[in-house]
């Protein structure tokens, strides 16, 4: 592995439908930011799959990651992939993340997680020497990961964005069915209950919070708060970087909307192929369309977190307790299947109940 330009590390941590990608793609907008999308899953999505780049080229013959594949291993060839998914299977599991937050790893352990984390690194360097970055971008959102980056030889400090979200909104995301556009519509993206969800979102972020008491600079930002301004949003979280931005460089950026251009992200939300002109608004469909007991099960879940956060047990908007949920038919209404549900009004809820 080559030894390249030195740039500062910024981690997006925090469960996944938490807004980490649309946080990267703005900041990948900034002058002297390079994005690079989940490099946790480069390596099997990727080098082994060869999906698309968030240009929209295969990863094979993207350009850019193939200059940062030569910059920090003289080629893609070199990686033996392989070892890195086993790597990653022995160290980069959130059960592992109290091992980790030890103040001294075992030998075995710690030379598993230097080798494992240097790969990162390694992918960091180069992508700053390519493109000249001051501050390079990895949303893999992993705590685990963070926890092994901890332990990187990165020359500078890594650094921490935690973004977080209600975790009722996060919850009914979960439920929806999301196709990868970059397999080319033969898979989506996996699916949890909302109390899967819940457990989830309450062992990340609290993994979040021990990294921080290890020492490594994490600050927290909580995605409404970031639709709410975005402006200041940004301009705190290039600064927590080390990244002085003119106001100039913020006119992609206006208060309800951002201007995208592609970029090279290796993995993610289908939305790091999105580019244009992008509304920046709340969804908060949760609020109607997941059931009151589902909501009030994430609530008592992840009620401790959910109030250190800032989150309302009861927030705004939410429909009276009793309310059915959005989309459901009104009462009266004849059953699925019956001849009066081929009514116009029958056919609107089945297409809401299949989104």
């Amino acid at each position: 592995m080559k030894v390249g330009k030195v740039a500062q590390v910024l981690f997006l941590g925090g469960l996944g439908r938490s807004g980490t990608t649309l946080v990267e793609r703005v900041l990948g907008e900034l002058p002297g930011v390079c994005a690079l999308g989940e490099v946790v899953h480069l390596w099997r999505r990727d080098l082994r799959d060869d999906e698309r780049c968030g240009c929209g080229a295969p990863f094979s013959g993207c350009a850019f990651w193939t200059a940062v594949g030569d910059e920090a291993f003289g080629g893609w060839r070199h990686v033996d992939v392989d070892r890195v998914l086993a790597l990653q299977t022995a160290v980069e599991r959130t059960r592992h993340i109290p091992r980790l937050a030890a103040p001294r790893l075992a030998a075995p352990l710690r030379e598993q997680v230097s080798e494992y984390a240097g790969y990162y690194a390694a992918i960091y360097r180069a992508a700053a020497t390519v493109t000249g970055a001051q501050v390079v971008v990895d949303s893999s959102k992993h705590s685990a990961l963070a926890h092994c980056l901890r332990w990187a030889d990165l020359d500078g400090d890594l650094r921490v964005a935690h973004v977080v979200r209600d975790p009722r909104g996060v919850a009914y995301s979960w439920t929806k069915t999301v196709a990868r556009p970059e397999a080319n519509g033969f898979d989506a993206m996996t699916r949890y209950s909302p109390a899967r969800a819940a457990l989830l979102w309450n062992a990340h972020n609290a993994a979040f919070a021990l990294l921080a008491r290890c020492g490594v600079a994490v600050r927290r930002i909580r995605y409404e708060e970031f639709l709410r301004d975005p402006r200041r949003a940004v301009r705190e979280l290039a600064a927590f970087a080390g990244l002085d931005v003119a106001e100039p460089a913020l006119d992609f950026l206006g208060d309800a909307h951002v201007e995208l251009g592609p970029g090279h992200t290796a993995a993610g939300n289908p939305m790091r192929f999105t580019t244009g002109r992008v509304p920046l608004r709340r969804d908060d469909a949760w609020l109607t369309a997941l059931p009151e007991s589902q909501r009030r099960l994430v609530g008592a879940v992840c009620a401790p977190l959910l109030r250190r956060y800032g989150y309302p047990m009861r927030p705004a908007g939410s429909p009276p307790a009793g309310s059915p949920p959005a989309g459901s038919p009104p009462a009266g209404s004849p059953p699925a299947g019956s001849p009066a549900a081929g009514s116009s009004a029958g056919r609107a809820f089945v297409r809401e109940e299949q989104r």
